[in-house]
């Protein structure tokens, strides 16, 4: 591993794939961390496992395929047995800021219809109130603007997320709002907060979605697992 944080990952990820067996819909995450755990699940399909995959954006759909995972149409399946994902910030109590990868819609989605959701993260992603990672916001563009003034009537400063000099869009063509409420004390409120502006699709706070949560330690090479 070139890094602490990416053996973290490594670490993360080999645990959580111990809940994917046979037979089982396997959400499977998008950004820097899922990717070890897409990786590993590849190796495990190689030698014999059978699963089908929900990816939970393009760019893990593509990963998915280079290693040949059967993938299915998120349409096709009623439940998702288990989810590995990633996320930004996480506390004890399994409350999440997601969203850094850019794809925040369709992991919520996924992680709705999951039966069990594992978030894997290095170290640096513990806190103890939620806020420190800026909260994804997902806007339709023609609101963005609109959006902006009604996040910063709630004190959030809004930017909207740049991908070279044009609006980075996501996989539905929406935008994001980078959002700093500060630290998020009630992340409840907020949420619900939220989902009443006309225009937002949806935001990166995940409240009652994560079952367990398992952090890799570099210096022990050992996992912790939250629950």
């Amino acid at each position: 591993m070139s890094t602490d944080r990416d053996h973290e990952k490594y670490l993360a990820a080999k645990e959580a794939v111990k809940y994917v067996s046979n037979n089982q819909v396997v959400g499977l995450g998008t950004g820097s961390t899922a990717f070890f755990a897409i990786q590993e699940i590849g190796r495990l399909v190689s030698e014999g496992l059978s699963v089908r995959c929900v990816p939970t954006s393009n760019r893990t759909k593509e990963l998915a395929e280079s290693l040949h995972i059967p993938l299915v149409d998120i349409n096709e399946v009623e439940s998702i047995d288990v989810t590995i994902d990633g996320a930004d910030e996480f506390t004890t109590q399994l409350r999440l800021i997601k969203g850094g990868g850019g794809a925040l819609l369709r992991e919520k989605i996924v992680a709705s219809l999951t039966r069990r959701q594992i978030i894997i993260v290095d170290s640096t992603k513990k806190v103890d109130v939620l806020g420190r990672f800026p909260l994804p916001v997902e806007v339709v563009p023609f609101a963005s603007q609109y959006v902006l003034r009604q996040l910063k009537q709630k004190n959030g400063v809004g930017k909207i997320r740049m991908a070279d000099t044009q609006p980075y869009l996501t996989d539905q063509g929406n935008q994001i709002i980078d959002t700093d409420f500060g630290q998020i004390a009630d992340p409840v409120k907020l949420s619900i907060a939220l989902k009443s502006i006309e225009g937002v699709v949806g935001h990166g706070l995940f409240i009652n979605l994560a079952h367990k949560v398992i952090m890799g330690v570099a210096a022990s090479g050992s996992t912790i697992t939250y629950e």
